[in-house]
């Protein structure tokens, strides 16, 4: 939800100052499939029944070092994507480190501290690493909690879609 709301931020604020929304469909990547497939394998493992299977929590994993390398591969195309870059490859770092979990503040946690894990999540504690880049970040009302990678994530979107949106697009081959 955060990074939906980043992009319609970011596309709005681009609007305000006489941007164009068909600046966003010249956007050339290298590679677009990739990280198609790689958001797809992200959130097939957090949304559906896939992140009761335990091996499921490597396929996030494997498909968030893979948007981390997409994105250093296309950083030099799109203004801000550094800081995509940057949020992803600090969430990729605390879930390598918790053995494929995201460790999640307790309480915000709800009913992941009946299981303890879940998925590609766990509870935080003494056991757990790197506790500052986990989950422990609420925005109320919105009942979801946030690492400051996914922070960082949401700011780099916002500014890539606001600098696509707001200036006429460049072909960079």
């Amino acid at each position: 939800m955060l990074w939906l709301f980043a992009i319609v931020i970011g596309l709005a604020f681009g609007l305000v100052v006489g941007g164009r929304i068909g600046n966003l469909a010249r956007l050339r990547f290298r590679w677009p499939w990739l990280i198609f497939a790689a958001v797809v394998v992200r959130e097939a493992v957090v949304l559906t029944p896939l992140n009761r299977v335990d091996g499921a929590r490597y396929a996030y994993v494997l498909a968030l070092a893979a948007i981390v390398a997409w994105t250093i591969w296309n950083a030099s195309r799109f203004y801000g994507l550094w800081l995509v870059t940057a949020g992803a490859a600090l969430n990729l770092v605390v879930i390598t480190v918790n053995w494929g979990r995201m460790p999640v503040a307790p309480e915000l946690a709800g009913s992941l501290v009946r299981h303890g894990s879940l998925g590609q999540y766990t509870v935080m504690g003494s056991g757990t690493q790197l506790n500052l880049l986990g989950d422990w970040i609420s925005l109320h009302p919105v009942p979801e909690v946030y690492s400051p990678g996914d922070v960082l994530i949401a700011l780099g979107l916002a500014v890539v879609v606001f600098v696509s949106t707001a200036t006429p697009t460049r072909i960079v081959n």
